[in-house]
């Protein structure tokens, strides 16, 4: 699950390294007998780099590349009580339980329960955000590819009941919508819940019990699962942080999520089983779906857009990300307090990769291999779209400039909200929080930039601007998220202001360490 900026996030990636964190002896585990190939070795010296430089205890990976499989770990699962991380041990792994929950409406598509081009109505009579022609018209399909349009940073808890999750839907009847359905692309981990309250209606189970039925079970995916109890024997990774010197601390208060974010946020699963769920993508669809099935959640994607580099939009859940080259990438990840993770598979190569990581500086290892094209050219032979940064007259940047607010909505219904300042500066925009700058960001074609760190460092991250109708500058979409443009010495009716928040933090790209 993946949380819009803060100012404590934002600010700490540009705030220099971290101290190391002192590794347990890496333990690897390959496919077959011999030697890793000399690839899997190098990833797995950049992952224990990243490791000790951005401070992070624990790491589990896997790998499909040639036809075989690697799982391995490395480091330790608690700083103050550690134990050996390896294959098979529990990670958070946020986000990336959107796609199971897609999965799981496509199994009920399939069986014509659910349609993905009828209203969300058609299933919630009662639904609704504070627009009611949106709440009226919004798909099933533009709840899953992110193009529902209202603001989808809603974190509330709803307890514990069985009830969390319909409870959680009603309460987004305020959630104001900021662009018409279907027409941007805007990470929104909302209308994922509203895709687990309808798996909830269509099949008369809680969404926990549903989601076990039509995907976890039958796959086999015995070490995936809502708590580490259902895992008998389970090793968890615990979260960490940095205390105020920068050593590394346990946080383990930070595995506890609300019930009302499961539907897009709550599992935990490891590598193994990570690698397992690659595999049945890249798959025939077998034992869940048909071919033609499976294949449609990677066809008909929304609109395009911007999440840590372009996307050709999002299908049913999966964000699809093109290179150079011409294959698609299929790409999801995760984001939650102190466990940050990456997965992404390449279908036409039979590739597939994820990272996972039990510290607040996971999100830096997992931009190097998820965001930039360091894995994927050397175990796919893809590469990211090119971006040469320009310098631009004062006038091209002018356009630009502006004070952009964004909001969400905490654990207890309250609303934050957030400014970044873009100013033209050397021909570049510069991104201020508070009078300070925390961002550079050059532009590489109209209407989108690189995000660099003040001192030019690569986040391996892009953002863009959206237009309004109008034409004129709207919005700057940064990790997906969509902050409302004020043009400079204007006010704005938003305040800034703090809020009770799940433990998180941006997605992946490193100066901004969230969806």
């Amino acid at each position: 699950m993946r949380e819009p900026i803060t100012r404590r996030t934002l600010l700490r990636g540009t705030a220099g390294g971290v101290a190391a964190v002192a590794v347990g002896s890496p333990a690897t585990a390959g496919a077959g007998a011999g030697p890793a190939p000399r690839l899997v070795r190098e990833l797995e010296e950049k992952i224990r780099a990243g490791m000790a430089a951005y401070g992070i205890p624990g790491v589990a990976y896997g790998l499909y590349h040639r036809g075989r499989e690697y799982v391995g770990g490395f480091g330790v699962t608690d700083v103050s009580a550690p134990e050996p991380v390896d294959g098979d041990t529990l990670f958070r792994i946020a986000s990336t339980t959107k796609t199971f929950t897609g999965t799981a409406v496509m199994r009920l598509v399939e069986r014509g329960r659910l349609d993905l081009d009828r209203t969300v109505r058609s299933y919630l009579p009662g639904f609704r955000t504070a627009d009611e022609t949106a709440s009226r018209r919004v798909t099933l399909r533009q709840v899953l590819n992110h193009s529902a349009g209202w603001l989808g940073d809603s974190f509330v808890d709803t307890g514990a009941g069985d009830d969390a999750l319909a409870r959680y839907v009603a309460a987004m009847a305020g959630l104001p919508q900021l662009t018409e359905p279907g027409r941007v692309f805007a990470y929104n981990n909302a209308a994922i819940g509203v895709a687990g309250r309808i798996l909830e209606v269509a099949t008369g189970r809680v969404y926990e019990d549903a989601l076990r039925s039509l995907v976890l079970d039958p796959l086999s995916l015995r070490q995936s699962a809502f708590t580490p109890q259902d895992v008998p024997g389970a090793r968890v990774a615990v979260p960490h942080g940095f205390d105020l010197e920068g050593n590394v601390v346990a946080v383990p208060e930070a595995l506890a999520i609300p019930r009302s974010l499961h539907s897009f946020g709550g599992l935990f699963s490891s590598a193994r089983d990570q690698m397992r769920w690659a595999r049945f993508h890249l798959g025939d669809g077998g034992p869940l779906l048909t071919r033609r099935s499976l294949r449609a959640m990677r066809w008909r994607p929304g609109p395009p857009g911007m999440l840590f580099v372009e996307v050709d939009g999002a299908g049913v859940t999966w964000m699809l990300r093109p290179s150079a080259e011409g294959p698609r990438i299929v790409q999801h990840g995760g984001d939650l307090g102190g466990q940050h993770s990456g997965f992404l598979f390449v279908p036409e190569r039979d590739f597939a990769l994820t990272l996972l990581t039990n510290s607040e500086g996971g999100p830096q290892l997992v931009s190097e291999l998820f965001a930039d094209d360091w894995a994927v050219s050397r175990f796919a032979g893809l590469h990211n779209l090119p971006a040469r940064p320009r310098v631009l007259p004062p006038a091209e940047l002018a356009p630009y400039e502006g004070r952009y607010l964004g909001q969400q909505v905490g654990v207890d219904g309250s609303v934050a909200s957030l400014e970044l300042e873009l100013v033209g500066a050397g021909g570049r925009l510069s991104a201020r929080l508070g009078g300070r700058e925390a961002l550079v960001l050059p532009f590489y074609r109209r209407d989108r930039v690189l995000v660099w760190t003040p001192d030019g460092a690569d986040t391996y991250s892009r953002g863009d601007f959206v237009r309004d109708p109008d034409g004129a500058v709207g919005w700057f979409r940064f990790g997906g998220r969509l902050y409302r443009r004020h043009p400079l010495g204007t006010a704005s009716a938003l305040r800034v202001t703090p809020a009770v928040l799940v433990p998180g933090t941006l997605p992946y790209p490193r100066s901004t360490t969230p969806g």
